[in-house]
């Protein structure tokens, strides 16, 4: 078996070609076989007054993709350039990490998974903005 394989909670919601699902009462688990589908999880999913840093602006550029708002093909160089820019700023060993292996997700076509590598910094990119300037 091949696919995304989804496993979600109760009332978990995600967004699939446009179309709302909301799980049922128990967790469950989809297959989604089709390799082109536009698929977010909308507890993953970033609002548009919420893209007020850098990382939040690369995470909703990988966001647009998977949601089908935004073409693979013309986000691809902004998601790598976004990605060049923070690792310029965030150049502790775990955010290369997140950062190499969201590149590599992008490179592959892989959205989903950029855009998990990318969340991943979200907590980093909270501590460094909150900390004071010396």
């Amino acid at each position: 078996m091949s696919g995304l394989v989804l496993k979600l909670g109760p009332r978990e919601r995600v967004l699939v070609n446009g179309a709302v699902i909301e799980n049922g009462d128990k967790r469950s688990r989809l297959s989604i076989m089709t390799p082109d589908a536009h698929i977010l999880r909308l507890r993953d999913a970033i609002h548009p007054r919420e893209v007020t840093t850098p990382v939040r602006r690369v995470c909703y550029i990988a966001q647009l993709v998977l949601s089908g708002d935004a073409d693979p093909k013309e986000a691809h160089h902004q998601l790598l350039r976004g990605i060049e820019q923070l690792s310029q700023v965030l150049t502790d060993h775990d955010s290369r990490s997140q950062l190499t292996t969201a590149t590599e997700a992008v490179i592959g076509g892989q959205h989903y998974q950029a855009l998990k590598a990318l969340r991943a910094l979200l907590p980093r990119e909270e501590r460094l903005l909150a900390a004071p300037v010396r």
